[in-house]
């Protein structure tokens, strides 16, 4: 029992590695990745139940909204929330300068994996229907013509405003298809919390980390109220997000990749020299969120 529970908690530290991975990069969402992994539901029902927890709480009434906290599954969440943690410290240094330094393969993985969640996600609808599907391209068209807009980058952000985006971003972060970085790179932060968070500049990240609590608590319960009323069309929105977020992930932008890194949605032809390689880093990581959805499904109850 104690070496199944042992498995359990490594399993869910890496997952959430998975996750904070996907977060630092401009264009990949961590809910991506848990809906990937077959999560997906689990974490939202747990968020919204801790964000009632503390209605309860906020509303004088200490005693229910504890025993409600008490009921959430924290070795889930805690394991989830370490693993994205140490992935989102140790990697986002590295993911700056992936992306300007190698923006064409970091960007043709990444479109990969996404591409196929999109594909791999279907199967959570239950039907089809062809209002679902003109759903689907109608997200997918109206998010592409969006993410053609681009900030540019803010210094030294007002506390408000760090506050601010750390609501907007940690909603897109649970929202499969849309990016929490890029949302920070639409909104011309990027830079400054993502160096905040690098060079350990507690004071912005707690700022930051304040507005995200902030964002999860109200959004996950309205997430959670309209998958369980209508989910067959949400996660049609959701793929429509994902495939429509691919255009940030085009490895080639218009302009000097290595200046822009993700923050280029200005869409180039792509050179000869590295096609095949682009090719075969973006059928790799598809290969790769092939294996994570069967190895996803297999771990969702029966």
């Amino acid at each position: 029992m104690q070496s199944r529970v042992l498995v359990d908690a490594l399993a869910n530290v890496a997952r959430g590695l998975a996750m904070g991975a996907a977060d630092v990069v401009p264009g990949v969402s961590g809910g991506t990745v848990a809906l990937l992994l077959g999560i997906y539901d689990r974490l939202v029902a747990q968020i919204a139940h801790l964000s009632s927890a503390a209605g309860q709480v906020l509303r004088g009434r200490l005693r229910p909204g504890l025993a409600m906290a008490r009921r959430a599954d924290w070795t889930f969440l805690a394991t989830l929330a370490a693993g994205i943690a140490i992935a989102v410290l140790a990697l986002v240094e590295l993911v700056r300068l992936g992306i300007d330094e190698q923006p064409v393969g970091l960007s043709a993985a990444f479109f990969g994996l996404v591409a196929m969640t999109v594909v791999t996600t279907r199967h959570q609808v239950s039907h089809w229907r062809a209002g679902l599907v003109v759903v689907f391209v109608a997200v997918a068209v109206v998010v592409f013509v969006l993410l053609g807009v681009r900030a540019g980058s803010v210094t030294d952000p007002a506390a408000g405003t760090i506050i601010a985006a750390g609501a907007l971003a940690i909603c897109a972060m649970i929202l499969p298809g849309i990016s929490g970085a890029f949302v920070l790179l639409l909104l011309g932060l990027y830079d400054p919390i993502t160096e905040a968070v690098a060079e350990r500049e507690l004071g912005t990240v707690a700022l930051f980390a304040l507005g995200a609590a902030l964002g999860l608590g109200l959004f996950s319960r309205l997430l959670q109220y309209v998958l369980e009323r209508w989910r067959d069309a949400v996660i049609t929105v959701l793929m429509g997000l994902m495939a429509g977020s691919l255009r940030v992930l085009w490895p080639w932008p218009v302009g000097d990749a290595n200046a822009e890194g993700f923050g280029n949605a200005a869409l180039g032809a792509p050179p000869a020299s590295d096609l095949l390689s682009a090719i075969v880093v973006a059928t790799v990581a598809a290969a790769v969120a092939a294996g994570l959805h069967r190895f996803g499904a297999r771990q969702r109850p029966a």
